[in-house]
């Protein structure tokens, strides 16, 4: 066994230690994981209201009418949103939505189309 420590995918613990061939576990969760599966948890991972997974350039359909800072009106439910981006944090999809510009959604408030 090697000495080397590997961050927790789970709860982002710096001591996973290796407890197998190429399997890690961690001492604060008790997470096991191989390092195969901690390259693919590295990936973003967005989902919409229905619990389907997006992709970047997916299409998605807002779910419910949006209030717009600073827009006099809402975007509205059952609009489409072409080619989207996926980013890290709160409002975790960037588009552009036509009569409103580039925009930041949630997830949960958009459905695949």
């Amino acid at each position: 066994m090697s000495e080397e420590m590997k961050e927790c995918p789970s709860c982002q613990c710096p001591y996973g230690y290796e407890s197998g061939e190429n399997e890690y576990t961690c001492p604060e969760c008790s997470y096991v994981w191989t390092v195969t599966e901690a390259a693919d948890l590295d990936e973003l991972v967005v989902i919409d209201a229905n619990g389907v997974r997006l992709q970047p350039g997916d299409s998605v359909i807002v779910v419910k009418d949006l209030p717009v800072k600073g827009a006099p009106k809402s975007v509205k439910a059952g609009t489409k949103v072409k080619n989207i981006r996926l980013t890290d944090g709160d409002h975790n999809i960037d588009c552009k939505i036509e009569g409103f510009g580039a925009m930041a959604l949630k997830s949960e408030f958009v459905r695949k189309a």
